[in-house]
């Protein structure tokens, strides 16, 4: 195997390996969203099935996924400022220092979620570029071959010709799916986030109603 056969076959292995690595971070997102969704309804149906502070305490205690992990922090966040850390805090000051603690934790969640992401628009954005090399040398080759032997027949240069553009074919492929996982993967996010956002604003106004109640968190 000559050189450019090489750099043109090491193409070919990069970009498969790039196609494989979308499709696997697909697969992983899927299960991990569905799975949410399940923790999720199960979660929310006994959250808001009991009305005292203390059953939804519980509840969060038990709970799974994002929306148990954002009221578990809320829960944790109110015993704590039940004791000496809420001293000296009226009313308002407690409603910002809880909302910030539940900022906090629902961005901690998000760059959970985000895992993946990045690689996906990266192979996006750089596999027809990767084809396109492997392109441009396969057909520099062919003009070697040209010059070297003095033919410009089809049998001289329809094999790395052919193969070259095999590469930027390989490369689009390999995009396409890439930036239409990234793209879906987004949109499902924005939405998780949306409500997570949502709760996170019901679970506030609770807790500030229940405020004398902080204490008995358990």
């Amino acid at each position: 195997m000559n050189s450019s056969n090489f750099i043109v076959d090491l193409t070919l292995f990069i970009l498969v390996s790039l196609s494989i690595a979308t499709w696997s971070i697909a697969v992983i997102k899927i299960l991990a969203f569905r799975k949410e969704a399940q923790q999720s309804r199960d979660f929310l149906q006994s959250f808001w099935g009991d009305r005292t502070w203390k059953g939804r305490c519980g509840a969060a205690q038990i709970g799974q996924g994002d929306f148990a992990k954002l009221t578990k922090a809320g829960f944790v966040t109110c015993k704590e400022l039940s004791g000496e850390e809420g001293e000296g805090c009226d009313h308002q000051e407690l409603q910002e220092i809880l909302d910030r603690e539940l900022r906090k934790q629902l961005h901690a969640i998000i760059r959970g979620r985000e895992r993946g992401y990045a690689e996906l628009a990266s192979i996006g954005s750089t596999a027809p570029f990767i084809g396109l090399f492997g392109t441009v040398w396969g057909i520099m080759n062919a003009l070697k071959t040209i010059t070297a032997t003095g033919q410009a027949s089809i049998d001289v240069v329809a094999g790395p010709i052919g193969e070259a553009l095999i590469a930027t074919a390989v490369g689009i492929a390999t995009a396409i799916p890439a930036v239409l996982v990234y793209n879906y993967f987004m949109r499902q996010q924005r939405v998780h986030v949306s409500e997570l956002d949502g709760f996170s604003e019901d679970f506030l106004r609770q807790a500030m109603r229940n405020q004398k109640q902080w204490s008995e968190t358990c």
